[in-house]
């Protein structure tokens, strides 16, 4: 039986060349993204739900629609986020508050109704970035971003010591990705999405300690 694994900001990005990578590795994808359509799967082990995470009502017939279609998930990849401060040098409002909706409390208030899904053994990796880090951090840019990765960290520390021996959890750095998320990544990327989803696919498939920061381009443990 196929495992089956949930990756949120599945339409694009990071999160497309992830579903790509899992369903060819004999996973069922569950692909989560803010309109629900996502083209390019068009076989029996892909699944499209719709999932905008700065919408409360969104999340719980996200919620509703996985309890009345799976009986439980292997893996769950929270990987939808958005950086619109990225390379900014001061925080504004309303980006600031945008970014902590998805980054932060969508993603807690997505992930913690499905704890009960995750099969015993099963793994939580969240998405975030050594920009999060914050023994390494010597920059003034970004403070939204930032920050959002931060707070992603230590709630991997709270479901890695609250589920301790029944579920694995990890924060992962996916690489300077060349993805639209900041226009200097596209320049300056060092990695494609597709070498980045490979990585954390062998990650994934690793037998990782519980509460981990890992960076997935370097191979090495992060700093919190």
């Amino acid at each position: 039986m196929n495992k089956v694994v949930l990756i949120t900001g599945a339409s694009r990005g990071i999160g497309y060349a992830l579903a790509k990578k899992m369903l060819s590795k004999g996973f069922y994808v569950i692909g989560a993204s803010r309109n629900g359509k996502i083209e390019g799967f068009e076989n029996d082990t892909f699944y499209s739900l719709k999932l905008d995470l700065s919408n409360t009502s969104s999340i719980e017939k996200a919620h509703d629609e996985i309890k009345e279609k799976f009986n439980h998930i292997d893996v769950l990849i929270n990987n939808a986020g958005i950086g619109p401060d990225l390379d900014t040098p001061r925080p504004d409002l309303k980006s600031f508050r945008e970014t902590f909706e998805i980054n932060v409390t969508g993603t807690v208030f997505f992930t913690e109704p499905l704890i009960d899904l995750i099969s015993e053994n099963g793994k939580i990796v969240n998405v975030s970035s050594k920009m999060g880090a914050l023994d390494i951090c010597e920059r003034t840019d970004s403070v939204a971003y930032r920050m959002s990765k931060s707070a992603l960290n230590m709630f991997t520390k709270i479901l890695a010591n609250r589920l301790k021996n029944k579920i694995k959890v990890a924060s992962i750095h996916p690489g300077w990705v060349k993805t639209t998320i900041a226009k200097d990544n596209i320049v300056n990327g060092r990695i494609t999405t597709e070498e980045s989803a490979k990585r954390i696919f062998n990650f994934v498939n690793t037998n990782f300690t519980s509460g981990v920061f890992w960076d997935v381009e370097a191979q090495t443990n992060l700093p919190w």
